[in-house]
């Protein structure tokens, strides 16, 4: 490895990222980091860097990115769940504002690559790179990344892509790191505690309470507002009907939420729009691939077929549970990222 190569790192202070500018180093590259502060909630985060990288004897960078996301990432998040859709703000936040800042901060100081602790690995056919699967399936995070430029994944080093999640703990221990048993990061970083109706609420004013619809067409309870339901969701309701229900379906527009009961929540078709491709630079037939849904979900056998307004519809070969309006749908060839799109 050419000594002289340098790797801009994003770098939050937990075990993932700690662990790879260690990799990195012992890889003959020179190691500098940036952390972002992206809301008020991340103030742990760039304490928890600034400790990490004076640990690894890196040099930092912290930038803040505050209005930035919230311009991109919240009011967008905030904006969707008002409109009965249930987004995934880690998908958007990584082409707009992680991997844009973090190639912005490496060609400002001259850095020849970028890094994350993702575990996901970088592919290259076809005078194309795409993202591929990690190598550890219970870690994978290929889902997230659908959405990254060429220009991004050309420069992008993963450096936990053969990893197992016990293996980079076992790592930062024989490192003396003191992130070695840090808890992992929690799923939506800017609302700690994962409530979110209330953040919104907090945020953007209350969101009027309406009928819950059953299965029959009729009312048959009170919500407290759209805000604080997603697509699939089982428990919470505060509904009795004899038997489990799921929410099939949110109306924003005549403020009512549909139930189903269970077998009620599955769909074999669904429509993707706003696609974006890593593999090919879009498809022009019927492709067939894997498709999933949601992060934790399975990837599922489908057909991609390409419609003249640019979406993308998908038949599944058996129904999948719940998909959601405003959740990525993302498409595999294999271990490959094809490309993937909005749920609409």
């Amino acid at each position: 490895m050419n000594s002289k190569k340098t790797v801009m790192l994003a770098l939050s202070g937990g075990v993932d990222s700690s662990v790879c500018a260690e990799l990195l180093k012992k890889d003959g590259y020179e190691v500098k980091a940036v952390v972002m502060k992206m809301s008020d909630a991340h103030e742990g985060t760039v304490e928890s860097a600034k400790a990490a990288a004076k640990a690894l004897e890196i040099p930092l960078t912290v930038l803040d990115l505050r209005e930035q996301f919230k311009e991109k990432i919240i009011d967008s998040f905030i904006c969707d769940y008002k409109n009965g859709r249930t987004p995934n703000p880690c998908v958007i936040c990584n082409p707009l504002i992680k991997f844009n800042y973090l190639l912005k901060t490496a060609d400002e100081q001259g850095c020849d690559y970028i890094a994350t602790g993702h575990y996901a690995q970088i592919g290259f056919e076809n005078e194309r790179y795409f993202i591929k699967r990690s190598e550890s399936s219970a870690r994978d995070q290929s889902y997230m990344l659908y959405r990254l430029s060429q220009e991004v994944l050309s420069r992008l080093i993963f450096p936990l892509s053969a990893f197992e999640k016990s293996e980079v703990r076992e790592k930062a221990r024989e490192l003396n790191l003191s992130c070695a048993e840090a808890p992992d990061s929690q799923e939506n970083c800017f609302i700690p505690d994962n409530d979110y109706g209330a953040y919104i609420e907090a945020h953007s004013g209350s969101c009027p309470e309406g009928d819950f619809i059953a299965p029959d067409g009729s009312v048959c309870g009170r919500h407290k507002g759209i805000i604080h339901y997603t697509v699939g969701q089982r428990k919470g309701l505060g509904i009795a009907l004899g038997q489990p229900v799921f929410i099939k379906e949110i109306d924003p527009q005549q403020n009512k939420i549909y139930l189903a009961f269970n077998g009620g929540q599955y769909r074999d078709e669904i429509l993707v729009k706003d696609c974006a491709f890593m593999m090919k630079s879009g498809i022009f037939e019927p492709t067939r691939a894997q498709v999933k849904i949601r992060s934790a979900a399975r990837a599922e056998n489908a057909l991609l077929t390409p419609l003249s307004d640019g979406c993308i519809q998908v038949n599944f070969d058996e129904a999948v549970k719940a998909p959601a309006k405003g959740q990525s749908a993302v498409f595999y060839i294999g271990d490959a990222v094809l490309g993937g799109g909005f749920i609409q």
